[in-house]
């Protein structure tokens, strides 16, 4: 699998693994759906939802290696 980087839209990330959602929940992302998510990069998103994009980027690499 890939390896996300901060760069890479939500939408992206979510066609390399359509299951990883609830990584984005954990960190307060509900709205994956949503029309802005198909542009939104990894790093607009965090500071959007004031998260630190390092440690989502942690939880999603995390995720993706377990699989």
């Amino acid at each position: 699998m890939s390896t996300i980087n901060k760069d890479m839209t939500i939408y992206e990330v979510l066609q390399i693994c359509p299951d990883i959602a609830p990584v984005f929940f954990e960190f307060g992302m509900h709205c994956l759906g949503c029309p802005i998510s198909r542009g939104e990069t990894v790093e607009q998103a965090a500071a959007a939802h004031g998260v630190d994009v390092n440690a989502m980027l942690d939880k999603l690499n995390e995720f993706i290696a377990n699989k």
